[in-house]
C-alpha cells in the first residue's frame, strides 16, 4: 500500500498535530499553499482554525472571504474547528449561524476536534480515504478543473466574492444562461433564495461594470 501523503502549508506548524502524523507513517510535504492548510487529495483540503482564531475570522469578516477561495478551489472542502481551551467569547447563535453558512452557501463540512492530535487523526482518516481508497493524490494546484459547459458556468458564478458553489448553482439554475446572469436587475437577481440586496449589487457590479486598469493584472 503507498504511504499517505498530505501537503501542509510551511506555516502551519503545530508540533503534536505534526508528530502525530510522523508517527502514523504520513508523508509530509510543506510548501506555500495558497489557500488552506492540508491538501488531502487533488479534491479535497482543510483548513485548521481554533476556537479563538474561529470567533476572531468571525469578527474580521475574513472567514467568509477564506471560505469562497476554498470552495472555488477544491471539490471538497473540510473547515476543522480545534478546541484551545479558550473563552468563548461571541454567542452560541452567532457561531452557529456562521458555520450554517458555510455549510449552505460554500458547501464547507465543518468538523470539530477536542486536540491538536485529535485534528491529526481527522487528517490521517480523510487523506487515507481519498488515496487509498480513491486513488486521488494530493496535488499543489488545487484549482479546479471545468470539464464541461455547466462546471465552467458555476466557475465564473462561484468566484464572485460571496457567491460560492451553491448559489452560482442557484443562479444558473434560475438564470439558465450567464448572459441572462447579466442582463438581471438587482432586484431580478434577489428573486434567488438566499441572493440579498448585497450579494446582488455585488453580481450586477461585477458583471456590469466597465474595465478600468488600476492595478497590475497577472
Amino acid at each position: 500500500m503507498q504511504q499517505t501523503r498530505i501537503i501542509v502549508d510551511n506555516r502551519e506548524r503545530n508540533p503534536e498535530l505534526l508528530a502525530f502524523l510522523n508517527r502514523n507513517g504520513v508523508d509530509l510535504t510543506f510548501a506555500q499553499l495558497p489557500i488552506g492548510d492540508y491538501i488531502l487529495s487533488d479534491r479535497m483540503c482543510a483548513e485548521r482554525k481554533t476556537e479563538k482564531d474561529f470567533e476572531n475570522s468571525i469578527i474580521d469578516t475574513r472567514l467568509f472571504e477564506q471560505a469562497n477561495r476554498l470552495s472555488n478551489s477544491f471539490e471538497k472542502a473540510v473547515m476543522i474547528i480545534e478546541n484551545d481551551g479558550s473563552e468563548r467569547v461571541m454567542g452560541r447563535n452567532i457561531i452557529l449561524g456562521a458555520i450554517l453558512k458555510l455549510h449552505s452557501e460554500f458547501g464547507i463540512q465543518v468538523l470539530f476536534s477536542s486536540s491538536g492530535e485529535e485534528t491529526a487523526y481527522i487528517l490521517n482518516k480523510l487523506a487515507d480515504k481519498e488515496q487509498q481508497r480513491e486513488g486521488r493524490e494530493p496535488r499543489l494546484a488545487g484549482q479546479k478543473k471545468a470539464s464541461s459547459t455547466y462546471q465552467w458556468q458555476l466557475l465564473i458564478l462561484g468566484s464572485i466574492p460571496g457567491i460560492g458553489p451553491t448559489l452560482a448553482k442557484s443562479l444558473i439554475r434560475h438564470f439558465k444562461t450567464l448572459k441572462n446572469v447579466a442582463l438581471a436587475s438587482p432586484e431580478e437577481l434577489m428573486e434567488v433564495e438566499k441572493i440579498g440586496r448585497k450579494k446582488a449589487d455585488k453580481v450586477f457590479e461585477i458583471l456590469n461594470s466597465e474595465f478600468i486598469q488600476n492595478e497590475p493584472v497577472s
